[in-house]
């Protein structure tokens, strides 16, 4: 895509922009972090979503002649300062996790190393695109998690906030798990499973549901599905469907299933599931969806409903529980006259509101299983002997302590862009769908629960953690 989003950006970005301008510290290295504080959905780990978004946006940052006549008219800012824009280009480095990781509340996803004046810019786009795309890929996650194996495929496009939430919300979505997607258009970007039969009007168009049921199968007989809940699962619909599976067979094609809409989906599912091994199609498949999400699926499983795949939508594509992630961008360091980076801290009467100061990087601790066993921000300058012990202590309750031997470690950001130029290799959504895949293999259960899981640590390096307290200290003098 060569979308040009450089003017999807919050006003206040361009007045700041235009102050570092008149006051000549434009050309300042600036750090900034993007983190979040809270798990989606009050869950136990986050799974980065956006970054190849991110790449296409910075990519195409420019400023238009209609951006320029644009801003020109607002009144607010002067012809030198339009012809320094018409000029813009992304000249900074970007460190960033991979799409489909596995990360956790405070620690940063991405940084921001660029002129103050191009960090400053880029921050709302990065922060729309990482924000949604991490929220559904988790929440994708999770549904996928309660389905325990059992294919979820992705129906939310008609309910999705808009078009591109329900573009890139699908893509997102297969990357947190789904097999598939009902979205064609994100079919035909991302080169990922599509999928759909019939709607409840295909049945209603046709004189009998038994006309509707034949019609289709005899326009897709390899891959007939039909859908059984139009007016009544167990009087009419399963024993229609069940006359042209049969009627099928004889043609020498199987049926794939039957899927379900509406109702009791646990009691229908084992009356429908009964019928089809009855009649002699225990290989057909029961598909369920209706405002599912990992709560209901939960449900419907511990209740024993007989259910094989599911279609979620509405849930999913807007993460309807839990509608925003929240994720932020905060200024942590910046050169100072002499041209040295400084560290920098917003102070607040909220401790979770406090940043972490100075350029950084996050090391994530694996015991001799490959299992994680825990999340370390430090400095960037810093290193770890892994052929001694390391001993880590919890940032808020410092007396918490824990020692690792035999341990691993990875340092989870890398870089995106370096002067201005992308340097990290684009991968298939299947491919980002792995790293998924393996990135949640090496997490323990308890962090996965649907419900109270287990807080993963996350804690500071004592080198990071003293410039904090100090750095505190000194701003309370003011």
């Amino acid at each position: 895509m060569k979308t040009n989003l450089t003017m999807l950006t919050d006003l206040y970005q361009l007045t700041m922009m235009n102050g570092y301008f008149k006051k000549g510290i434009h050309e300042d290295i600036a750090v900034f972090d993007v983190f979040f504080r809270k798990n989606v959905c009050e869950g136990g780990y986050t799974i980065v979503c956006g970054m190849e978004e991110v790449v296409h946006y910075v990519q195409n940052l420019a400023f238009n002649d209609h951006d320029i006549e644009y801003l020109k008219g607002l009144g607010l800012f002067d012809d030198e300062f339009l012809e320094f824009l018409r000029k813009f280009k992304f000249t900074g480095d970007i460190y960033a996790v991979e799409d489909g990781t596995v990360m956790y509340p405070g620690e940063p996803i991405l940084i921001v190393k660029a002129p103050l004046y191009q960090a400053q810019l880029v921050e709302t786009a990065i922060l729309s695109i990482v924000n949604f795309m991490t929220l559904i890929a988790t929440k994708a996650s999770r549904v996928c998690y309660a389905a325990n194996g059992d294919p979820v495929l992705e129906f939310g496009l008609r309910r999705a906030q808009g078009p591109e939430a329900g573009l890139y919300g699908a893509k997102a979505a297969i990357i947190g798990g789904c097999v598939g997607t009902s979205n064609v258009l994100t079919g035909k970007m991302f080169n990922v499973p599509i999928s759909g039969t019939h709607a409840h009007s295909w049945v209603q168009k046709f004189d009998t549901e038994l006309d509707a049921f034949r019609a289709y199968a005899d326009t897709y007989p390899e891959t007939c599905l039909l859908l059984i809940d139009t007016y009544n699962v167990l009087d009419s619909g399963i024993k229609n469907a069940i006359t042209v599976f049969k009627e099928l067979r004889e043609k020498g094609y199987e049926p794939l299933g039957v899927r379900l809409d509406s109702g009791d989906l646990t009691y229908l599912s084992k009356e429908v599931r009964k019928r089809l091994d009855e009649a002699g199609f225990p290989d057909a498949k029961i598909t369920a969806s209706n405002d599912l999400d990992e709560y209901t699926i939960t449900s419907l499983k511990q209740e024993g409903a007989v259910i094989d795949s599911w279609g979620v939508g509405t849930k999913l594509i807007t993460s309807y529980d839990y509608p925003s992630l929240g994720g932020v961008y905060k200024l942590c360091a910046t050169t100072n006259k002499e041209g040295i980076l400084e560290p920098k801290i917003k102070i607040s009467e909220n401790p979770e509101k406090i940043n972490n100061p100075g350029f950084k990087k996050v090391v994530r601790i694996y015991n001799s299983f490959g299992k994680s066993e825990a999340d370390l921000i430090m400095l960037s300058d810093e290193e770890i002997d892994t052929s001694k012990p390391l001993e880590i202590f919890d940032p808020i309750y410092t007396w918490k302590t824990k020692t690792y031997e035999n341990y691993k470690v990875k340092e989870m950001l890398s870089p995106l862009f370096l002067k201005g130029i992308c340097v990290r290799e684009k991968k298939t959504v299947e491919e980002v769908k792995d790293h998924t895949r393996n990135e949640l293999a090496c997490i323990w259960n308890q962090y996965k629960r649907i419900k109270n899981p287990h807080i993963y640590k996350v804690d500071l390096s004592q080198k990071l953690w003293d410039l904090k307290q100090n750095m505190i200290a000194q701003k309370k003098k003011f």
